[in-house]
């Protein structure tokens, strides 16, 4: 769409500028055009004054854009102009109006780890053990209340149990510290805003008197106390208009209402309402596609998706055996796309439903050489949980791996702290030893005896396992140690949901072990870690932005990329087994769903998998997600697939459990010498520059035609000589 026009629909929502404005504004529909554009109204036609103007939405980025497009518009008068989101607007106005509120305008605002750090010193001085209340806990606890805007003395008359009861004493407690310490949260940005707007009636006429007119961007994401802050303000003079998508709220697990959108009118009377129905993005099959899915779901509102860029091709729906062959599907699909469209690595995204099912991906992206990014997450093997478990095994396998020990040495939690670690040190330094022989003399430090025996406990749990490790595979070695150690007991075994994640992620490190030891079968465990470390080096040697994009669902919105893959559509992995029989929860899935698809602009691949690895390791025979079977068979084209993976079902029924036996066809390849001009699937045409090993552990330095360089494993390169 031409950047000077506006759809008819889309000049009637900018030229309304008196009352309530509610525009529903559908995927991909130019929602952020009507926006910038009505600032431009505002000022350039109806007179308002740049600083007259607020307009917030919900992420920094967001914000930005807003503010780079204004100013194409406007000019230096953006500057002028309050745009940004929630919490920095609320802070902004804090920061001039705290002492209202007995704080200090150079208040701290603590981020979530500073807010753990002091409920752990809260937590100790009530005498409240973890095993009764994590740190974690608390600050979810508290984070919730807040969001519904209730305090601690609302906890305290409801409490009936002693948790509740040890739970209010905590939110009391926390609330006072942070008044002691000059510190808001980033809940407080939002609470103590409407707290001086009820307590001091003139300096909200001030704040309604500067801000004469109100632009919402996401309005769908709104929570109750965001909300309010926009009917306090919007209260006298009604000029505002909000913008958003009920069909893209996905985000009622932290406080979002679609109830906020769908019942706009509730809130403010006679609106005028829009409805931006001509989509810019994506082709009518994928609108129509996502449309009959969320179309299911009992609370939204209707919409007819419009596609400016023609009819397109069918979705591809990709069914695989597991999560390896899903990872191949996608990889053989790209290379096509890269081949007959001529496509960049930058045109494609790769979303899953959680963080955990990357791994399969990151490894195949990386054993091909082939660029990517991971979005809204670090990358698996870098993620904290998943390097403290490798510290093991590379601890295990070398001693002297100092790093390692400290990282590992109070991990699950053994009482080892730093002074602890301190008088450790001071000890290798006077008696010229290793810190792991340290270890072994824990009772000639000044140290508690508790302490002291922890010491000694994690020395013989290493000690074992170092004498182990050419006795056992790496798979038995790895599995058993982690157990043992009790990394996997640690995670499962805490409330914090965030945990759970971090438990399904040490159990795909085990699985990646698995997959190696199944592809490499003469291997031991300093081969594992020698080709995480290789495939770490390649990931920095290639630092090209062409990159391809892996990121959750979650994190995608908002983004838009010409080809699409969603993986991972399980019923009971997309949506999730938790919210199958939970009305609002499944009508969110589909509504994930939706964001999913409409993120793509000429082409969607929809991939599942009949047998996935899912929590403590177990094959689960799949079935494809409920939401593939509420799109109509017309938009979909069932593709065959079948990697050079042999797989074969063995050892009991649907009822009983089910093993999977994996055996890889080794692709054929060339001993190659430097010099020789090789062919790339994905890359073509290129020269070995650098050249290591042989046979099935060759890895070569290519340097293709375009300037690319890639550091290849041979094996599953599939390079081929050129003539």
């Amino acid at each position: 769409m031409s950047s000077g026009k506006l759809n008819k629909i889309q000049r009637a929502a900018v030229e309304t500028n008196e009352g309530p404005v509610l525009v529903f504004a559908g995927a991909g529909s130019g929602k952020t055009r009507v926006l910038t554009h009505k600032i431009y109204q505002l000022i350039k036609k109806e007179g308002y004054q740049p600083e007259n103007i607020l307009s917030v939405t919900f992420t920094n980025k967001a914000a930005k854009e807003m503010q780079n497009r204004v100013s194409s518009l406007l000019g230096n008068k953006e500057s002028l102009i309050n745009i940004g989101t929630f919490h920095s607007i609320c802070a902004r106005l804090l920061r001039r109006e705290a002492s209202k509120i007995n704080f200090n305008p150079h208040f701290v605002i603590y981020d979530v780890q500073d807010q753990l750090d002091l409920l752990k010193i809260i937590l100790k001085e009530l005498n409240i053990t973890k095993d009764l209340i994590t740190p974690n806990q608390a600050r979810n606890h508290i984070s919730l209340q807040k969001n519904k805007m209730r305090l601690p003395k609302d906890q305290f008359q409801k409490a009936k149990t002693i948790l509740e009861k040890n739970m209010a004493d905590v939110f009391k407690k926390y609330e006072v510290v942070l008044k002691e310490n000059d510190a808001l949260d980033f809940d407080d940005l939002l609470l103590s805003p409407l707290k001086i707007f009820e307590e001091f009636p003139e300096i909200l006429k001030k704040y309604q008197q500067i801000w004469k007119y109100i632009l919402v961007d996401e309005y769908q994401d709104t929570n109750k106390p965001q909300l309010l802050f926009l009917k306090t303000l919007a209260g006298e003079h009604k000029n505002i208009c909000v913008v958003g998508d009920d069909d893209q709220s996905i985000y009622g697990w932290r406080g979002a209402d679609i109830a906020n959108i769908l019942s706009f009118e509730k809130f403010f009377p006679k609106c005028t309402i829009f409805k931006l129905e001509k989509n810019y993005r994506s082709t009518q099959q994928i609108l129509d596609a996502a449309s009959a899915v969320v179309s299911k779901n009992e609370k939204r509102a209707h919409k007819n998706l419009i596609a400016e860029n023609g009819d397109g091709d069918p979705l591809v729906l990709i069914e695989t055996r597991d999560e390896l062959e899903e990872a191949d599907a996608i990889i053989s699909a790209l290379e096509k796309e890269i081949k007959i469209n001529k496509h960049n690595f930058s045109h494609f995204s790769i979303l899953y439903r959680t963080n955990a099912q990357s791994r399969a991906l990151e490894d195949s992206l990386r054993r091909m050489g082939i660029p990517y990014n991971l979005i809204g997450s670090i990358r698996f093997y870098e993620r904290k949980e998943v390097k403290d478990s490798l510290a093991y095994l590379k601890l295990v396998n070398n001693l002297k791996d100092t790093v390692s020990l400290r990282r590992i040495v109070n991990f699950p939690p053994r009482g080892i702290g730093m002074k602890t670690m301190d008088k450790c040190m001071d000890k290798v330094e006077n008696d010229k030893i290793t810190l792991f022989e340290v270890l072994k003399k824990s009772k000639q430090l000044s140290i508690r005896g508790k302490q002291s025996d922890a010491l000694l406990n994690f020395y013989d749990l290493i000690k074992k396992y170092n004498g182990l490790r050419k006795k056992l595979s790496a798979s038995e070695l790895a599995h058993s140690l982690i157990e043992e150690a009790g990394v996997l007991r640690y995670f499962k075994d805490s409330e914090d949901p965030t945990n759970k994640e971090r438990f399904n992620n040490v159990i795909e490190l085990l699985n990646s072990i698995d997959d190696f030891c199944t592809k490499n079968p003469k291997s031991d465990l300093s081969d594992f870690i020698e080709e995480v470390s290789l495939l770490t080096d390649i990931d920095q040697w290639n630092d090209s932005e062409n990159r391809v994009t892996l990121m959750t669902v979650h994190a995608s919105k908002g983004l838009e990329f010409p080809v699409v893959f969603v993986c991972g559509l399980d019923d009971g992995l997309f949506p999730l087994f938790a919210t199958i029989d939970k009305k609002d929860e499944l009508e969110e899935e589909r509504r994930l769903f939706y964001v999913a698809l409409t993120r793509a602009k000429s082409k969607v691949f929809l991939l599942y998998a009949t047998n996935r690895r899912r929590m403590g390791g177990e094959n689960i025979l799949g079935l494809p997600s409920r939401f593939i079977s509420e799109i109509p068979i017309e938009y979909l084209e069932r593709v065959d697939f079948q990697s050079a993976l042999t797989r074969r079902v063995v050892g009991g029924t649907l009822q009983r459990k089910t093993k999977l036996k994996v055996r890889r066809t080794v692709t054929t390849f060339d001993d190659f010498k430097v010099g020789d001009i090789v062919e790339h699937a994905i890359f073509g045409i290129g020269k070995i520059m650098v050249l290591s090993g042989s046979g099935e552990n060759q890895r070569v330095g290519v340097v293709f035609k375009d300037g690319t360089k890639k550091k290849l494993i041979v094996k599953y390169a599939n390079l081929t000589k050129v003539n």
